[in-house]
């Protein structure tokens, strides 16, 4: 992922100046009002526009039930294009080089937000919603803001893991018993960069090392099929599933269950508005929607882990370490090859 941002970068860095000189005067007054007024006056601006353009990564599922309710909330369309979080970069890149803003917000995984930021194509927001958001969800520059966090968490089949064997450190799944039964994801580079830091670089850098000669780390690609194979007895411990694939598995009734070996690493995913939004007054209006108790818990009925602390979801009570999607993007490089050498080839 981090080589592509990369590279998507560089196509972007050539489109830059055309999108300086985009006029955003009005969007940007709009985006930082504060009035006790600023929905009645969003609405009545969306109103007018009728729709809302939105490129997300987020399941269809997901994003369909956050648009029914929307618009039986305030009577405003919203129209959704979705793809994975590269893909979605790569169509922003490719119409910002064409000069073409046929977004009015993004949403998707916070490199890519934070790759977009960098180059400009963004509109920093304020929402009435930010003061009720979980610490760390709300960059200082506020040119997105966290409305969901994939939280890294370790996933076992409960055929065939017992509970009480779990590993309560990385440091055992040096464990001789874990061979053969351990898998993870194939581009988690930023949570193994993270994990690593942690435990001091070179320290980290040798557990890993460690692990994967002793016991083998079976690398799956995608969140989804890696959750899907614990679940079927392929991966019996999975390292590194997003808590919302687990838990949907758990809850069909699969034999699968997941826990956290401390601090929770979270990836967050975040909105952003457009830096030449085409309906303004309606992308600020399901801005604030999105962040809203309202729109929250509708994320939090998908399995998601919600940003506002008003929707008291278990995972708060965590220690939750977010993964600086700042430096996801700066180090990418390093973490990329040390990725591959160490937890891909073994060496």
């Amino acid at each position: 992922m981090a080589s592509y941002l990369l590279a998507v970068c560089h196509v972007l860095s050539i489109a830059d100046p055309v999108v300086a000189a985009q006029p955003v005067e009005s969007a940007a007054s709009l985006a930082n009002y504060e009035g006790s007024d600023r929905e009645k006056r969003l609405l009545e601006g969306a109103r007018k526009e009728r729709e809302v353009n939105v490129y997300t990564s987020l399941v269809t599922e997901d994003v369909t039930n956050l648009a029914a309710a929307f618009e039986k909330k305030y009577g405003v369309r919203l129209r959704f294009w979705r793809a994975s979080s590269e893909n979605v970069l790569q169509r922003i890149a490719s119409e910002a080089r064409a000069s073409r803003f046929d977004f009015d917000l993004v949403e998707t995984n916070g490199p890519e937000l934070e790759s977009l930021h960098r180059e400009n194509l963004l509109l920093p927001a304020k929402s009435p919603y930010g003061a009720d958001l979980i610490p760390g969800a709300i960059p200082p520059h506020r040119a997105w803001v966290g409305t969901r966090l994939n939280m890294f968490v370790q996933a076992y089949n409960t055929s065939l893991v017992r509970k009480d064997e779990l590993p309560k450190a990385y440091q055992d799944l040096r464990d001789p018993k874990w061979r053969g039964k351990l898998g993870i994801e194939a581009e988690d580079s930023d949570w193994f960069g993270a994990v690593v830091k942690d435990l001091g670089e070179d320290k980290g850098l040798k557990l890993f090392r460690e692990i994967v000669a002793t016991n083998g780390i079976s690398v799956r690609k995608g969140h989804t099929l890696l959750a899907g194979l614990v679940a079927s007895g392929e991966v019996p411990f999975a390292l590194t599933v997003y808590n919302h694939n687990a838990e949907r598995l758990k809850q069909r009734g699969a034999p699968i269950d997941w826990y956290v070996i401390q601090p929770a690493y979270v990836r967050p995913n975040g909105i952003a508005l457009s830096r030449k939004p085409p309906h303004p007054h309606a992308a600020l209006l399901f801005y604030d929607f999105l962040l809203s108790e309202e729109g929250q818990r509708i994320l939090e009925k998908g399995n998601y882990v919600p940003t506002n602390l008003k929707v008291g979801h278990s995972a708060h009570s965590l220690t939750l370490k977010f993964i600086d999607s700042g430096i996801v993007l700066d180090e990418s490089a390093k973490w990329d090859k040390l990725w591959e050498q160490i937890i891909k080839r073994g060496k």
